[in-house]
């Protein structure tokens, strides 16, 4: 019985041993490595959107329905007021009408056009072959000059008569070419009216079509300015709409930490489920309740996993240390101190060291000497230490 005794107590020192100097100190540890270090004031906030996107009447008109009211959460081409569309729809007839009658006036000046022409080119034709034919008669008449059988007072009025019905022909040419100009005008003045009123057509009928508020994009209706049946301006304000596709925070700190809100300082917001950087915005001027408002910026504005009206952590950073070697924050060591920590070997064993320790955070603390990346330092309170191995390292 001894000897099973003795077997029984050497066993449960190898479990003792083996439970404290891995997997019990392994899981007790924390591995030095480099980050951020801060020391915080707390602060609290909710979750807002960082827009407010506001909806103008696109046209003087009568409210017909609400189907939206304040508070409702719409998405992006929801239907929020439909404004009254019966004198737009008027307009439009008016419009199509008048389009009617312009495009028939084209057409008719186009054919008047053809049939103009038509009349100017024949009488240049006419007028061509009067001086073709008078021409013709002059030179028969100096033939008849050269054999004395006519006189030289009739070829000097045959001259005459040529040059009259050349200048005539010059005369015809140049109004048929301004009459012919003013035809151009014309169809050009009417294609103009006929594309004005046809642009006029389109507007009326997109406008039609926005007569149906749309929202821009998801958010939250905050308020609308008129009730069912109301008239409201063109271009008056009609819906406030928060834009969710952006957030900041609206938080609050007690008055007594206010040294610490100024515009840019680093804040860290803190959920449930994740942690955010971001700085202070604008701060509002006052104390109420003793707390003090402010604004927060996020770095990542867009992230899902934000949702309006969340409750938030904030921690409003005192200070700070980037890229520096760290520990989790332990209750046995100070900030700004020197002291003996354990340190895991190569081996297992606890080695004590001397660390020279800085500023001290909630997640974490700064070590400032003493400690290299990577290394495994006990935090918990241990009473074995049995085979450890001392050797303070300063």
């Amino acid at each position: 019985m001894i000897a099973v005794l003795v077997l029984s107590a050497l066993i449960l020192i190898i479990i003792l041993r083996t439970f404290l100097f891995s997997g019990g100190k392994t899981g007790n540890a924390s591995i030095v490595d480099r980050g951020l270090v801060y020391v915080s004031v707390d602060a609290s906030g909710i979750v807002e959107p960082e827009n407010e996107v506001l909806i103008l009447s696109p046209v003087s008109s009568i409210i017909k329905e609400i189907k939206k009211e304040p508070g409702s959460r719409v998405q992006k081409g929801d239907i929020m007021i439909e404004l009254d569309d019966e004198v737009t729809r008027a307009e439009i007839e008016q419009i199509t009408d008048q389009l009617g009658v312009k495009t028939n006036s084209l057409e008719r000046s186009r054919l008047e056009g053809q049939m103009t022409r038509i009349d100017l080119d024949y009488n240049l034709e006419v007028k061509k072959l009067r001086i073709a034919s008078i021409k013709a008669q002059l030179a028969d008449e100096e033939q008849l000059l050269s054999v004395g059988g006519i006189s030289s007072a009739k070829i000097d009025e045959t001259k005459q008569n040529l040059v009259l019905a050349e200048k005539d022909l010059a005369m015809a040419q140049k109004k048929n070419a301004i009459r012919l100009s003013q035809l151009k005008t014309e169809e050009t003045g009417l294609n103009l009216q006929i594309e004005i009123q046809k642009k006029q057509l389109a507007d009326k009928i997109a406008l039609l079509d926005q007569l149906k508020i749309k929202a821009p994009s998801d958010g939250i209706i905050l308020a609308i300015a008129g009730k069912k049946g109301e008239r409201i301006g063109n271009d008056k304000m009609l819906i406030t709409l928060s834009d969710l596709t952006t957030f900041k925070i609206r938080g609050q700190i007690d008055a007594k930490s206010s040294e610490y809100v100024k515009t840019g300082n680093p804040v860290i917001i803190v959920t449930e489920k994740e942690k955010f950087n971001g700085t202070v915005g604008n701060v509002t001027p006052g104390v109420a309740e003793n707390k003090i408002q402010f604004n927060v910026h996020l770095e990542e504005n867009t992230n899902q996993q934000l949702i309006p009206n969340q409750t938030v952590s904030l921690k409003v950073l005192k200070s700070m240390r980037e890229n520096v070697l760290r520990i989790k924050s332990s209750n046995k060591i100070k900030s700004n101190t020197e002291q003996t920590v354990y340190v895991i070997d190569n081996l297992g064993n606890k080695v004590s060291r001397t660390v020279n320790f800085g500023i001290k955070g909630v997640d974490f603390q700064e070590v400032i000497s003493g400690l290299s990346e990577g290394e495994r330092v006990v935090l918990s309170d241990t009473p074995f230490s049995w085979g450890t191995k001392r050797n303070s390292v300063k």
